[in-house]
């Protein structure tokens, strides 16, 4: 067992946990954080992506020891202090690309930290932002359309770097 003291979203957190247990499952089981879905659990499907320091991160691979120290963002995190949805979140809404829901908030925390990185994407990365995470519902032409919709939020709102 260790303990780790680190930030999940926004606020201090501690646990004592097993060194090899997967941050999602801690973020889960400890945390009530159910929006860090387990998937493959192989780190190929990309639904417990979470944002570690601000890089996106399938959490069943990353052992629970390793968050000692950093700042995790997880989907619970994303909206506004005042209640408001994070523009990527809006976007998905507006877009239509929310179905099942299973995949959105690993595909929603991806998009934001891509488009920190890339606040005016190509066409070519926005399709190539979201490879590592599946979608069943979609197709992704809608996820595509939302990440596009974002990026243009974003720049109009100069928020690309603080969001």
């Amino acid at each position: 067992m260790v303990e780790i003291r680190f930030t999940l979203n926004g606020e201090a957190a501690s646990a004592r946990v097993p060194a090899a247990q997967p941050a999602g499952k801690l973020l889960r089981e400890s945390f009530g954080l159910t929006g860090t879905k387990p998937g493959c659990g192989e780190g190929e499907c990309g639904a417990c992506t979470i944002l570690l320091d601000g890089e996106a991160v399938n959490s069943c691979l990353l052992p629970a020891a390793l968050l000692d120290g950093r700042d995790v963002l997880t989907i619970e995190g994303l909206e506004r202090p005042d209640g408001t949805l994070h523009p990527v979140q809006q976007a998905f809404v507006e877009a239509g690309a929310v179905q099942c829901g299973f995949c959105m908030p690993g595909m929603i925390l991806r998009a934001v930290a891509f488009l920190r990185e890339h606040p005016d994407p190509s066409e070519e990365q926005i399709r190539r932002s979201v490879e590592g995470n599946l979608c069943r519902c979609t197709g992704y032409v809608k996820i595509h359309d939302a990440i596009r919709s974002a990026a243009g939020e974003l720049a109009a709102a100069g928020a690309g770097e603080d969001s």
